[in-house]
């Protein structure tokens, strides 16, 4: 086992010295195998939903079943790992989240397999989703190095990336080989990251002086009173509801580009691609000056990288205005995680961090839906473009709203 901060102030500031530090090396692992097993069972249930309804509306009402759960208990899971072992709550949710998979290939493998336990089932992990989120990006400030926060993320993200490059792609490939397969290989991989999750021993703060159904509700009372923070995570909110065109990806996969399953997981791996580029210019050159604009550019990007992947018929143009959203999205990331774990105290992370996870959670599932809803209105090419029109008017409106957020300039 090893202690995160016995060996905080002793590493050299350095990527390498970052890659060789064991606390932050199990972080990586235990997060980057969840999320690769995630990713590598979305394709099935993206293909499985389409296959079984051929409706827009439930491609969409997917990201909506995963998102009322954690909605409804996200302020808890925020206390819980403020109050409690962070590193227990992600193993249970990870092992939570590989009996739901074994469950769904079991059906499978059976030919029973309905839509209604499919959305049982994303339910499920969004319900795990809410706790692990919190308990687990309250436990990267115990696991980096003091003072490399900043880098620390971007390699945290970038070996996100990873999984979510691979997981489709393996994903795609285990579904040609047997539907149930993605499915197993989550329930594998989940199993594998939770035992991982509890190899690393921090040290925890002492425990918060908030008790009682007060204390649920002390960080989205702290988000409000930093205009900063508050700032950064509303634009991610809403600049993302507005651009999530990945729930039409099946759409195009299908119908707009005429292709199959091997072209839904490419695009699917494509933002990773993008993101994983930009995560190795942040882990060598980190954001130093201006950082807030630097946000406000990159979401704006974010929008004209979605309005050409809109209007494209070409698998490769649309994959190439994918991987560019995702690199423009990772600056995003990079800037508002690092801007919210440096403000924040440690006994208020699990909470703050809850909220954080609402706000994204909403921008990625309910936009998810909102984009599902759209296609079936008005098809999914007008569906995706207004999504990227909307995603840049938030971006020019959010400047004029909130001014400090522009005028952060540094974020170690």
């Amino acid at each position: 086992m090893f202690t995160a901060l016995d060996q905080a102030s002793t590493l050299p500031i350095s990527p390498v010295a970052l890659s060789r530090h064991p606390p932050l090396l199990l972080y990586i692992a235990a997060r980057t195998l969840s999320e690769f097993s995630y990713q590598v069972a979305t394709v099935a249930v993206g293909w499985q939903i389409y296959a079984l309804t051929g409706s827009a509306f439930y491609l969409g009402l997917a990201g909506l079943v995963q998102f009322i759960p954690s909605a409804l208990l996200v302020f808890v899971a925020g206390h819980a790992a403020d109050r409690h072992d962070r590193r227990r709550i992600v193993q249970l949710c990870e092992l939570t989240q590989g009996l739901a998979a074994g469950y769904l290939a079991a059906r499978l493998l059976m030919g029973t397999l309905t839509a209604a336990e499919i959305f049982i089932v994303l339910a499920v992990f969004g319900l795990c989703g809410a706790f692990e989120s919190p308990a687990s990006s309250a436990l990267l400030p115990a696991v980096a190095p003091e003072g490399m926060l900043q880098r620390a993320t971007a390699l945290s993200t970038g070996a996100w990336q990873v999984a979510a490059i691979g997981g489709p792609a393996v994903g795609g490939l285990a579904y040609a080989i047997a539907p149930s397969a993605p499915f197993v290989l989550m329930a594998l991989l989940s199993l594998v990251a939770s035992g991982l999750s509890g190899m690393i021993r921090v040290e925890r703060a002492a425990p918060s002086e908030h008790e009682g159904v007060d204390g649920l509700f002390v960080g989205l009372h702290f988000v409000r009173s930093n205009p900063a923070i508050l700032g950064t995570i509303s634009l991610d909110l809403f600049a993302v509801l507005l651009g999530g065109a990945t729930a039409l990806l099946p759409i195009y996969a299908k119908d707009i580009l005429q292709a199959g399953p091997w072209a839904l997981g490419v695009m699917r791996a494509a933002p990773a691609v993008g993101a994983l580029l930009m995560t190795a210019v942040i882990a060598r050159n980190p954001i130093t000056r201006r950082a807030g604009l630097r946000m406000f550019q990159a979401v704006i990007a974010f929008g004209l990288a979605t309005l050409v992947f809109a209007f494209s018929r070409n698998i490769w143009l649309s994959t190439i205005a994918l991987a560019a959203m995702g690199a423009a999205d990772t600056i995003s990331v990079v800037v508002r995680v690092a801007l919210v774990q440096l403000t924040t105290p440690d006994a208020m992370r699990g909470r703050v961090g809850a909220v954080n996870f609402l706000f994204i959670n909403a921008s990625n599932q309910l936009g998810e839906f909102e984009s599902g809803m759209a296609a079936a209105l008005l098809g999914a090419m007008p569906a995706a473009a207004l999504g990227g029109l909307g995603t840049i008017a938030i971006a020019l409106l959010w400047m004029k709203l909130f001014p400090v957020l522009r005028e952060v300039d540094r974020l170690e």
